[in-house]
C-alpha cells in the first residue's frame, strides 16, 4: 500500500508544516519521557501520526530530530522577538523582557526534565550533550552576547567584554532557584516571585554596567 503520508518534496515545493510540528511535538514528548536511547524513530512516527519516511523526510537521522526538539523548545519561550531591539525602547525594558523570556525558560518542566536528561545522557554521549548545548544554551549566550554588543554601541550601557555580560545576566537571573528546581527541592516560584527577581537582576547588572 502506497504511504500517503509522505509528500514529495521536489524543488520550490515545500514540506507539510503541520506534519512537522506534529512530529516535533512527539520528539519533545518522546525524548522527556523515556530518553534519548529509548526514543526510535517508529515511536515518534507513531506517536505523531505519521509515517516513518515522512519523519526522514523531515529529518534526515535521531540526532537532527533531537537537535530540532530542542531548538523547538527553545523558541517556544524564547522567540526571536525577544532579541530583537525595538526602536526607542529603553534598555531596562529590553533586558526586562529577554530576562523573563529566560527564566521561564529554563524553569519550565521541560526544559528543567531535558536538563535532566543531559545530565544523565552527558556522560555516555559527548556527542548528544554536544548538539543539544549548540542547539540550546549556544545559540541563547550567542544572542544574548549579540544584543549587549549592540547596547554597547548605542552608548546606553558600556559593555567592552559582552560575553563576560552575557555570563553575568544569564547566570544571575538562574539564581539559586534553578538549582533547586533542578534537583526537586523546591516550588516552582509564582509570577510576583519571578517579577522581583527579574527586576532585581535587571537593576543590578544596569548599575554595574551603567557608563
Amino acid at each position: 500500500m502506497p504511504d500517503n503520508s509522505f509528500v514529495a518534496t521536489g524543488p520550490g515545493r515545500p514540506k507539510d508544516l503541520a506534519k512537522r510540528q506534529a512530529i516535533l511535538d512527539a520528539a519533545k514528548n518522546l525524548f522527556l519521557r523515556n530518553g534519548y536511547a529509548s526514543t526510535s524513530m517508529d515511536a515518534v512516527a507513531a506517536e505523531a501520526g505519521v509515517s516513518k519516511l515522512t519523519v526522514y523526510s523531515h529529518f534526515t537521522d535521531k540526532e537532527t530530530l533531537f537537535s530540532a526538539a530542542v531548538l523547538a523548545r527553545c523558541e517556544e519561550q524564547l522567540p526571536d522577538l525577544f532579541f530583537e531591539i525595538p526602536h526607542g525602547t529603553p534598555v531596562d525594558i529590553v533586558l526586562t523582557n529577554i530576562g523573563r523570556g529566560f527564566y521561564a525558560l529554563i524553569n519550565s518542566a521541560e526544559s528543567l526534565e531535558l536538563h535532566r536528561l543531559m545530565v544523565a545522557q552527558g556522560k555516555q554521549d559527548s556527542k548528544l550533550a554536544q548538539i543539544f548545548y549548540e542547539a540550546g544554551p549556544q545559540r541563547i549566550h550567542q544572542e544574548m552576547e549579540r544584543i549587549l554588543s549592540e547596547i554597547d554601541k548605542s552608548g546606553s550601557l558600556r559593555i567592552d567584554n559582552p560575553r563576560l555580560a552575557t555570563e553575568h545576566f544569564l547566570s544571575l537571573l538562574k539564581g539559586t532557584c534553578n538549582f533547586q528546581l533542578l534537583i526537586g527541592c523546591a516550588a516552582q516560584p509564582s509570577e510576583q516571585e519571578e517579577k522581583e527577581h527579574v527586576r532585581e537582576v535587571v537593576s543590578f547588572f544596569m548599575r554595574a554596567y551603567r557608563p
